[in-house]
């Protein structure tokens, strides 16, 4: 029987990681990273819809971070602060008062994730969320390690399965991760168990405008945003 899920101001999405550097193309892309990206615009039009909150977390790693293969670390450098690699995918449709959270960015420390070093919890509490539903990239990785902590802080988990991707270091390490994720009181859901998106926004409604290039200050903040046109991507000018 079809689960179907009424989304309402309890609830929150939480899209982690939905950066160049993790799409084909970037300095370490997961592969078939984009495909998520018009699996989440339905999601992000549903949860604008109903009003529920949206969240989208971000590495934001200082240029020596430990996770680089230079420092030690497994990776090649990616997602580096105010890099382009650090920018979300141009075609992800982030309405402006997406909320922010940038991880990571610690140089001693490794951060997977959302909840990891950031005030993602106090900020969904305070917001009277219970219940999250993750998606994004990469699935064994921070998505994994998002959807773990969030079962250990007491939310109710849904992890978005048509909205991940993961890398597979090893053999079965995405099927491992979704079996661990579900083992830890996560349930699967996907965009069948929603009622039916809404048509495509208007191109003139200020909420739909993509998120650009310009760095936010904050660790975690929400948006009202200005676009102006500076070539492929755009420029935000942040109202404070």
């Amino acid at each position: 029987m079809k689960k179907g899920f009424s989304v309402g101001k309890t609830d929150a999405l939480i899209i982690v990681d939905v950066q160049n550097d993790f799409c084909p193309g970037g300095a370490l892309p997961v592969p078939e990273g984009d495909q998520v990206i018009p699996v989440l615009n339905d999601y992000i039009k549903i949860f604008k819809k109903t009003n529920a909150k949206i969240f989208a977390t971000r590495d934001w790693h200082p240029p020596n971070h430990i996770s680089f293969k230079a420092q030690g670390g497994p990776w090649p450098p990616h997602c580096v602060q105010n890099s382009e690699g650090a920018e979300f995918h141009p075609e992800l449709k982030l309405p402006s008062d997406t909320t922010i959270v940038s991880k990571a960015t610690d140089p001693l420390k490794e951060a997977y994730s959302g909840f990891y070093g950031t005030k993602l919890a106090n900020t969904l509490r305070t917001q009277g969320v219970t219940r999250v539903f993750v998606g994004g990239l990469a699935t064994d990785y921070c998505v994994r390690n998002t959807v773990l902590d969030a079962r250990k802080m007491g939310f109710e988990t849904m992890l978005l399965l048509d909205a991940t991707r993961g890398i597979d270091v090893k053999p079965d390490d995405v099927r491992n991760a979704i079996a661990e994720m579900i083992e830890n009181g996560a349930e699967q859901a996907n965009l069948e168990d929603f009622p039916e998106p809404l048509e495509a926004p208007k191109a003139e409604d200020p909420d739909t405008e993509l998120f650009a290039k310009k760095p936010l200050r904050k660790v975690e903040t929400k948006k009202k945003a200005r676009m102006r046109s500076r070539g492929r991507y755009k420029r935000v000018r942040t109202e404070r």
